[in-house]
């Protein structure tokens, strides 16, 4: 779960980021931010929470 936690403030610093940057104006983040929530309630959100703890791992693995 901390994972998770993880990357949903590193997701949310960034849209904050690109919003205040100009890079993304309100309206398409909104648009982002509803599809990433409907896309958590399909049948294909426990493919991409995998898919995202096995690239966390992945990166936990390398060693510098």
């Amino acid at each position: 779960m901390a994972i998770s936690l993880s990357v949903v403030l590193l997701l949310a610093i960034i849209l904050v980021v690109l919003i205040r940057g100009g890079s993304i104006k309100a309206g398409p983040a909104i648009v982002a931010i509803l599809f990433g929530f409907f896309l958590a309630s399909t049948n294909i959100a426990p493919s991409v929470n995998n898919f995202l703890n096995s690239l966390a791992e992945t990166i936990n693995k390398i060693s510098f």
